[in-house]
């Protein structure tokens, strides 16, 4: 599989597999996960996505349970990301749900995601999403600490706009490494805000969550979109799925989608996306279907 270099320490695969909804698996033994790893893994799929507040603050922690006793950690890059405190799991005696990119929490969380995976360092560690609190003296050189200290080998943002990630890179001797964002066909909007050709412009490589729209491109009051995808896909001997995410690969940018299925059905399909080809007219043909109307 096609490799995407983030920085001099740390290469992610094409596509990553996002641990999102690990625990509303009905299996979640340490040999079941195992098996969605491995079949990640006979594809070349090496990225794997987490979250400190996934699952309840535990998906990090299941995940490591399978990753005990095994060799697996050696053959793959984990990301992870902090700064969302939710009223659950750890952190239920929270009043509100709110944003932490204090020193204090950062530093905390990190260490509490390397006891729950237990693992040593995290390839890459992102802020969840912008905290409109946030001291970009204090945050950025708490990340500074932990790239130095070789707990983080890299750091990046989610969720951040522009100027979110100008004013903290702004504070910071590192350089962030990416920013994943909500971005698939039908969330196709930082195509043109300025988000992507903010990241294209610093050839800064993006994460896209939800590169399948969640699933809501399946719905039937998106059936127009779904049928071109169909048949796109019917003529290359894959599906609306390989397709839709075929079509986020095919941007100059450097889309990295982010794949989350709990089915090793479907997981021993993703990368059929990569054998797809879109052309430039077939490209406008989707984005015209999602758009509803033809461009300008």
């Amino acid at each position: 599989m096609q490799r995407v270099k983030l920085s001099p320490q740390l290469e992610l695969s094409r596509l990553a597999y996002g641990k999102w909804r690990l625990t509303d698996d009905q299996n979640i033994s340490a040999e079941h996960i195992r098996n969605k790893l491995g079949a990640c893994l006979d594809q070349g799929i090496t990225t794997i996505d987490q979250a400190d507040i996934y699952g309840g603050y535990r998906s990090e922690e299941v995940f490591g349970n399978a990753l005990h006793g095994t060799a697996l950690r050696n053959q793959i890059e984990i990301v992870t990301k902090c700064d969302i405190i939710a009223p659950v799991g750890r952190h239920q005696k929270a009043r509100v749900k709110y944003y932490d990119t204090s020193r204090a929490h950062i530093l905390s969380s990190v260490d509490h995601s390397l006891r729950l995976m237990a693992i040593d360092h995290i390839d890459l560690l992102l802020l969840h999403r912008p905290d409109p609190l946030m001291n970009h003296f204090e945050t950025g050189a708490a990340l500074d600490e932990l790239v130095v200290s070789g707990k983080v080998r890299a750091v990046g943002t989610s969720n951040f706009r522009p100027h979110d990630w100008q004013l903290l890179q702004s504070a910071m001797k590192t350089q962030l490494v990416t920013n994943q964002i909500e971005l698939s066909v039908m969330a196709h909007h930082p195509l043109t805000n300025g988000d992507v050709a903010f990241h294209q412009m610093n050839a800064t490589p993006i994460m896209a969550w939800s590169p399948l729209a969640g699933g809501a491109l399946f719905a039937t009051e998106n059936q127009t979109l779904l049928n071109l995808l169909s048949r796109i896909g019917s003529n290359q001997g894959v599906d609306a799925a390989a397709v839709a995410v075929a079509w986020l690969l095919a941007h100059p940018a450097q889309i990295i989608p982010v794949m989350g299925t709990n089915s090793i059905t479907r997981i021993k399909s993703l990368s059929d996306a990569l054998s797809v080809s879109i052309d430039r007219q077939t490209w406008y043909e989707i984005y015209t279907a999602a758009l509803g109307q033809e461009v300008p």
